[in-house]
């Protein structure tokens, strides 16, 4: 499973890592590691304005980084066609990798953009009673808050849910896990 970074749960600096590990960077210019990373764009839902989140990717074409972390990304039909957007547009400026994070199962035609998706972020209670429904073999998972001496439990859980990439952390994110639960994050059918 690939482990991807947030950055509110960035690896310690003693951390060795692998090929299979993505830096989600929050803003460019601070690069704190030579090691691939995303770029972090909010897309705040679908509300931010598309001048605004095409300025982002170029900021981070022009930083350097490898991909891009969309993140906050809206999850139903209504938000497909401006991420698709910005996708192409992030492949046209040479940003091929792209992780879209609504944090929770989207609509099927998300399927279509040809990138991974995140399709659960929360806390570990959440995470453990979580059914599954509407995620895909291969999809993200961002679990936080795991108690310490559950961090290998829930890394295993994640495998056995068929996580593709993510990451099991004891560490709170700096959004509220009541952002991530509202009426903006569900998909619709």
């Amino acid at each position: 499973m690939k482990t991807l970074f947030p950055p509110y749960a960035h690896p310690a600096p003693d951390l060795p890592l692998d090929g299979d590990t993505w830096i989600v960077r929050d803003v460019p210019g601070e690069r704190r590691t030579l090691h691939q990373s995303l770029g972090r764009i909010d897309l705040d839902w679908g509300s931010r304005s598309l001048a605004d989140v095409l300025a982002d990717v170029d900021a981070w074409r022009e930083d350097g980084a490898e991909g891009l972390f969309l993140d906050r990304a809206p999850a139903g039909s209504g938000g497909v066609g401006p991420v698709a957007l910005t996708v192409r547009l992030a492949a046209r400026r040479g940003l091929h990798r792209v992780v879209l994070n609504p944090g929770v199962p989207t609509h099927p035609l998300y399927r279509d953009l040809g990138v991974r998706i995140c399709t659960f972020e929360g806390p570990w209670e959440a995470y453990q009673s979580w059914d599954g429904d509407g995620v895909r073999p291969g999809d993200g998972h961002i679990v936080h808050g795991v108690p310490t001496a559950l961090l290998t439990a829930a890394r295993r859980l994640m495998g056995r849910r068929g996580a593709g990439f993510g990451l099991a952390t004891d560490a709170s994110p700096y959004v509220s896990a009541g952002s991530y639960a509202g009426g903006a994050g569900s998909a619709d059918s």
